[in-house]
């Protein structure tokens, strides 16, 4: 008899993936489950707008309340034949150039700031009452007295983005500024750095997360902040367009602003987005930091 053990057959030998078959299905399964998002969040749309055209349609006034039909034709008039104050483009000109001034203003201003006072905190204690007094101003209220010290023009506008952008900066700065590691600081004093060096070597770079992250919020309050002075009072601009639709009970008018408002939000999401994905690549990625944890 013989002593040997028969062989398994060929069938029943498991089959081990090579890691390029893993990283072909977890390529795929992504693939998947962005497809998968994007055709829920297009469902979800368009069962909106569905809803809102049929109830518009048969069951509420479309004066006061509108309907996407009406909304897609006033923007397809401004686009074709222009505003009844002239091009679209130069009335979103106006509103994008009065947002992009004051975001750079109200960013560097808050930056600057917000650094210092987080590493001052002499300055902090002395500063801290009237920074909180200014922060909780109503801002609609500083639109319509920037309207009156400056006038109906780009001045005003400018005003209000950097009241607006300044606090929403400064406050991210400052807490990136206080959360630097403080050995950093101290063996780069030993090393024989001076104050500026320290903020440019080690307190700019810890708190570009914070400033970056701060940024995304900042420029969504900066076109707030230009819609909020022109609908005070101006004579261009995409609040401008709101302030006489509303005049006038155009709804779909003011849907349609509020649509290239959100259009011009989006797509400057995106670029600070990209932005900070190119200045933020030393940082390891979650995934990573997770891997390595474990």
């Amino acid at each position: 008899m013989s002593l040997e053990t028969p062989a398994a057959p060929a069938s029943t030998l498991p089959v081990l993936e090579t890691e390029q078959d893993i990283l072909t299905k977890a390529k795929r399964a992504s693939s998947r489950r962005k497809r998968n998002t994007w055709l829920l969040r297009l469902a979800l749309v368009v069962v909106w707008l569905g809803s809102w055209e049929l109830t518009a349609t048969y069951w509420i006034d479309p004066f006061f309340y509108s309907k996407p039909s009406r909304i897609w034709l006033r923007l397809v008039e401004w686009v074709t034949s222009g505003t009844d104050f002239g091009s679209l483009w130069y009335q979103l000109w106006v509103t994008v150039e009065e947002a992009l001034v004051g975001f750079a203003i109200g960013a560097v201003a808050g930056v600057i700031f917000g650094v210092i006072l987080g590493r001052s905190q002499y300055l902090a204690d002395v500063l801290a009452p009237f920074i909180k007094a200014a922060n909780a101003v109503p801002r609609i209220v500083l639109a319509s007295l920037f309207v009156i010290w400056f006038g109906l023009g780009l001045a005003s506008k400018v005003a209000t983005v950097v009241v607006l952008v300044f606090f929403v900066v400064f406050f991210n700065a400052f807490t990136g500024a206080r959360e630097v590691d403080r050995n950093l600081i101290d063996n780069a004093r030993i090393l024989g750095a001076g104050r500026m060096q320290v903020i440019k070597a080690i307190v700019l770079p810890s708190a570009t997360s914070w400033i970056l992250s701060s940024l995304h919020t900042a420029f969504g309050f900066a076109l707030i902040g230009a819609v909020v002075g022109e609908y005070a009072g101006s004579k261009a601009g995409i609040g401008f367009l709101i302030s006489n639709a509303q005049g006038t009970f155009d709804s779909a008018g003011i849907y349609a602003a509020m649509i290239i408002i959100t259009v011009v939000a989006l797509v400057a999401e995106w670029g600070i987005g990209n932005l900070e994905n190119r200045l933020l690549r030393w940082r390891p990625s979650m995934s990573t930091s997770s891997q390595t944890v474990i």
